[in-house]
């Protein structure tokens, strides 16, 4: 692991959860906030947008999509929050703290800013921004440039780089 992307809860509409945050599979249209994503990536790093949703490629380079529940109700968003998987995720990322060094966390959003608490300011990165909804996305998502700021962080402690 070497970035850490936290969300808050999986896709609520049918078959688009793969159990990566912000990820759905290949052939499930683009939902909002994972378009907007893909806009920053284009404005940050001139990459051109996916055709697909799928961000697979990115956890096997290290990049952990973390919601911070598991499962939800079918068309119901946030009906599994307070259930407790937020004591699992939450142990999950304070063990990465613990544990690792000079991991990029991004927390995009209220929700997953709070989530900073668990995480050690003195051996790691945490970069923040508001959620990428369209809802938030013009409040400073667009322009944050976390993708080009994860990679030179990673280039600082001699990783590779992500290919976003």
């Amino acid at each position: 692991i070497k970035v850490v992307i936290i969300g808050q809860d999986p896709y609520h509409k049918k078959d688009q959860a793969n159990g990566l945050a912000f990820s759905v599979p290949k052939g499930v249209k683009i939902p909002p906030s994972l378009r907007n994503i893909f806009k920053e990536i284009n404005n940050d790093l001139n990459i051109k947008c996916p055709l697909h949703g799928d961000l697979s490629n990115w956890a096997k380079q290290g990049v952990l999509l973390l919601n911070s529940t598991l499962t939800v109700k079918e068309k119901k968003p946030n009906s599994h929050y307070n259930k407790g998987w937020e004591q699992f995720t939450d142990k999950i990322i304070k063990t990465i703290s613990e544990e690792r060094k000079g991991i990029i966390f991004l927390l995009w959003g209220k929700f997953a800013q709070k989530k900073e608490k668990l995480i050690n300011l003195n051996t790691h990165h945490i970069l923040k921004a508001p959620h990428p909804s369209p809802f938030s996305v013009n409040k400073g998502f667009f322009g944050c440039k976390h993708f080009s700021k994860t990679n030179k962080i990673l280039i600082s402690q001699e990783q590779d780089i992500i290919n976003w």
